[in-house]
């Protein structure tokens, strides 16, 4: 399963972690992102005005980015199934081919 900007919230709270409104959303292309699996850092879009809130993530779940420009969550991952999500938008591409790995991991759970 992967889930991107509302999509990534509501596997979220699915989960059991919360939302918060956000005083400023993040609007735009040009927002570097972290991938914490790898350090990579990430040009990406995104259009939201609420965040996963980080700190009420699951035993399950592991946060996989974050904002570089506030530090909010914009990543999860299941620790023991084929599951994971982002608050940007990857089909949007404003990197070069920043998050095309992605899409890769996805297809590539469906194949295993």
């Amino acid at each position: 399963l992967m889930g991107i900007c509302l999509g990534h919230q509501m596997l979220a709270i699915a989960l059991g972690a919360k939302t918060l409104k956000m005083e400023q959303g993040h609007h735009g292309a040009n927002h570097p992102v972290k991938d914490l699996t790898t350090g990579k850092v990430e040009i990406v879009s995104m259009n939201h005005e609420f965040s996963v809130d980080g700190a009420s993530l699951p035993e399950a779940v592991v946060e996989t980015h974050v904002s570089l420009f506030d530090g909010t969550n914009c990543g999860i991952a299941l620790k023991d199934r084929p599951v994971f999500s982002v608050q940007h938008h990857p089909e949007a591409s404003s990197g070069p081919t920043d998050s095309l790995y992605l899409f890769k991991r996805f297809v590539d759970s469906m194949r295993a």
